[in-house]
């Protein structure tokens, strides 16, 4: 589904990406973690042209991202993003935050896009707050709502860029109950995350990067068994010991 080929990134002469290389199955999760500021979310934004890279080449479903001749917001409907910090329309009801992407994006008629919205809303288990305003949910409702919205445009991959880090502790878990439950579902997903209880529950594999590089992508097993590294192996005595 996803496939990352000698990926190279500068910001003026600093490299944050380094001939990063790797792949995503359809129906695989993986989960990508490490320090802050190794260029793991450079790396997932990368995948939807968010952040453009100078070398290598990312083909999603067949379509090559970097080419000049990629309809980018086409591709991007398909490649579901959820955020740090949601990314809702402020001034948009819920609902209308589900919906505004499929009516002017797939064409859905207004009906159409208010009984996929509502649906989701369900599945997220946000039904009563549809027309409510995002400012009047809590943090984990408006990152749930963010997780609906994306899958409201029947994506055919996930990316989630630290959805869990901006939450207070308390509202962690629904989110991550959501994502685990579409991971179950074997929605394909590429995941940039601290929670290492949810990397360990539902990940396939596990990509540690440090300083640009990716310095091991292996099993999920394989990684917290004994990850090879040392840089890996200090990263999570760290972040476990808590």
């Amino acid at each position: 589904m996803i496939e990352i080929n000698n990926v190279s990134k500068w910001y003026g002469d600093f490299q944050v990406l380094s001939e990063c290389s790797t792949s995503v199955k359809k129906g695989e999760v993986v989960v990508v973690c490490g320090p802050s500021g190794s260029g793991k979310s450079t790396l997932i934004k990368t995948v939807n042209a968010l952040e453009p890279f100078q070398r290598g080449s990312i083909v999603v479903d067949g379509i090559s991202v970097g080419d000049p001749k990629t309809n980018l917001p086409k591709l991007r409907a398909r490649v579901g993003m959820v955020f740090q910090h949601f990314e809702l329309f402020p001034h948009l009801s819920i609902l209308q935050n589900l919906t505004m992407a499929q009516i002017k994006v797939l064409g859905r008629s207004k009906d159409e896009a208010n009984a996929k919205g509502l649906s989701l809303l369900e599945r997220v288990g946000l039904t009563g707050h549809a027309y409510k305003y995002p400012g009047q949910l809590s943090g984990g409702q408006q990152q749930r709502v963010a997780i609906a919205r994306a899958l409201s445009m029947d994506p055919v991959c996930m990316l989630f860029d630290e959805p869990t880090s901006a939450l207070d502790p308390e509202m962690i878990n629904e989110v991550l109950d959501v994502m685990i439950e579409l991971a179950q579902e074997g929605m394909t997903m590429m995941c940039v995350t601290h929670e290492m209880g949810f990397a360990k529950k539902v990940a396939d594999r596990v990509i540690f990067m440090d300083q640009g590089y990716i310095v091991e992508d292996c099993e999920k097993n394989d990684f917290f068994g004994s990850a090879r590294s040392e840089r890996a192996q200090l990263f999570l005595s760290k972040i476990l010991g808590h």
